[in-house]
């Protein structure tokens, strides 16, 4: 069966999992305890957001059933999600904030609920049986809270943003759980389909490719569907008026670009022409490098994205289409597009990796700017060293660069020079074999620090450990490596 035709079949099965919601619905938080197994943890002890995931499960998929309003704000869904138990289960959580929650359902049974801040704790009638397949319904609703004045991304807003037309979606690192209900951290992965509901005339776009939309009773219905496994922060759905462009890279990737219209021209070319033609380029060039191309689509989002009439400053990864709050240069989209491999398909086993994500993102776009005839990668690298010994950027440890600073610039910056050392000590065809090889063997997984250190001693031979105990775990400008 092709991925194609596997997520359309998951498309139907997950349309007719919905038939038992109402009864569910009409009573509240149903009867009966679980008899036997234990409560699943309600956390998987990350050691940045400890409470962050669930224990005692596995998601596998993700049917989100929405309807958002965009003149209320208002979103109501029915999140259902297929896991498998890794232990017997007598109750178990995911991770919700803020929405009401008006039932749940396991297995079509009516199942008892609790909330205790984000924690959503679920007792089915019987206990979930260790290695066996369950299904959990939950319908809830209200207006999404945009998470603001967080130190993590220097108190900007993030998470579900409301915007002018309709909304906007960027959730890293721990606001998934304001908009959906999920096991709500990178190490659990899952396939998705997204059923949104809109009002006729606005347009629902989300990660992976259209499976089908229609219009009628003055509403319109976008299913999408990403049929690799994808990281709970990486979601998103963004609704509002929309150019849009579908086409595939020179490569053959299939690429769908989404552009609010009110977005600027970018030297003379309409911007939803300047996302296409440089998304399809970054990601047939950046394949020579990292390998082939992780996922059955690309593309982008670019909104007019404000908060209380300030236009937001961020781009993000988010699967398949990363997300622009506004026009961003070349540099940008294919630091976001890289992160497609580093970040998306190679995902963080833990938030204290982040550098993997972001210091290899960095590194492309050494690639990239070296490519465009900006600077060689050696003249970034030369230029991000020449910051005095005295500047706090050399004082983050890339390797653990705490909670409240990692997405601190060094973590970037110096993460990408670390890669960049590394390739001038090792050489390119080694140094780029370390990167397909890291790219290939944790396809769709996750990985720590100390497996892609362990991978690069292995591929080139050397001992490396004080070369990336000087780079990874060591404050200071390093002098010598």
């Amino acid at each position: 069966m092709s991925r194609r035709t596997r997520a359309l079949a998951l498309i139907a099965a997950a349309s007719c999992c919905l038939a038992f919601a109402p009864a569910a619905q009409a009573n509240g938080h149903g009867h009966g305890h679980g008899h036997g197994g234990q409560a699943g943890d309600p956390g998987l002890g990350d050691p940045y957001f400890p409470l962050e995931g669930n224990g005692g499960y596995d998601a596998q998929h993700y049917d989100l059933a929405l309807a958002y309003d965009p003149a209320s704000d208002r979103l109501d869904g029915v999140a259902t999600i297929t896991a498998r138990a890794l232990q017997d289960l007598a109750s178990f959580d995911l991770d919700l904030q803020q929405l009401d929650v008006s039932w749940v359902a396991v297995n079509g049974r009516r199942a008892e609920f609790v909330r205790d801040g984000q924690e959503l704790r679920i007792t089915p009638r019987n206990r979930l049986h260790r290695h066996s397949k369950f299904r959990v319904s939950v319908g809830y609703g209200g207006v999404p809270e945009t998470i603001v004045g967080s130190p993590i991304v220097f108190g900007s807003p993030y998470g579900f943003l409301h915007t002018d037309d309709g909304n906007f979606v960027g959730a890293e690192p721990n606001a998934s759980s304001t908009w959906y209900p999920s096991n709500d951290h990178p190490a659990d992965k899952a396939t998705y389909v997204f059923r949104v509901t809109v009002p006729e005339g606005i347009t629902a776009v989300a990660n992976g490719r259209l499976a089908w939309s229609r219009t009628r009773h003055g509403k319109s219905t976008f299913v999408w569907y990403e049929d690799s496994p994808m990281a709970t922060y990486l979601a998103t759905v963004d609704t509002g008026h929309w150019i849009i462009r579908n086409g595939r890279t020179p490569g053959g990737v299939p690429e769908t670009v989404a552009v609010d219209p009110v977005l600027p021209d970018v030297n003379g070319v309409p911007a939803v022409d300047f996302f296409f033609d440089t998304s399809a380029e970054a990601v047939d060039f950046e394949t020579q490098y990292f390998g082939r191309y992780p996922f059955s689509s690309t593309g982008a989002i670019a909104d007019n994205a404000t908060y209380n009439g300030t236009p937001l400053g961020f781009s993000l990864e988010t699967q398949t289409k990363p997300v622009y709050s506004a026009v961003r240069n070349t540099s940008t989209i294919a630091h976001e597009l890289a992160h497609q491999w580093f970040g998306d398909s190679v995902s963080v086993q833990t938030w204290d990796n982040i550098w993997l994500n972001e210091g290899f993102a960095t590194f492309a776009q050494y690639l990239w700017d070296d490519y465009k005839g900006v600077r060689t990668a050696h003249e970034a690298f030369v230029l991000d060293y020449a910051r005095l010994p005295t500047d706090p950027f050399w004082q983050t440890i890339v390797a653990n660069p705490q909670r409240d600073t990692m997405f601190a610039r060094a973590v970037y910056r110096r993460g990408g020079m670390t890669l960049q050392a590394l390739r001038e000590k090792i050489g390119d065809e080694k140094f780029f074999t370390i990167l397909k090889t890291w790219t290939r063997e944790h396809f769709h997984g996750n990985a720590t620090t100390k497996q892609f250190t362990d991978l690069a001693e292995r591929i080139s031979g050397q001992d490396l450990d004080a070369f990336f105990n000087t780079w990874l775990y060591t404050a200071g400008k390093p002098t010598t490596w």
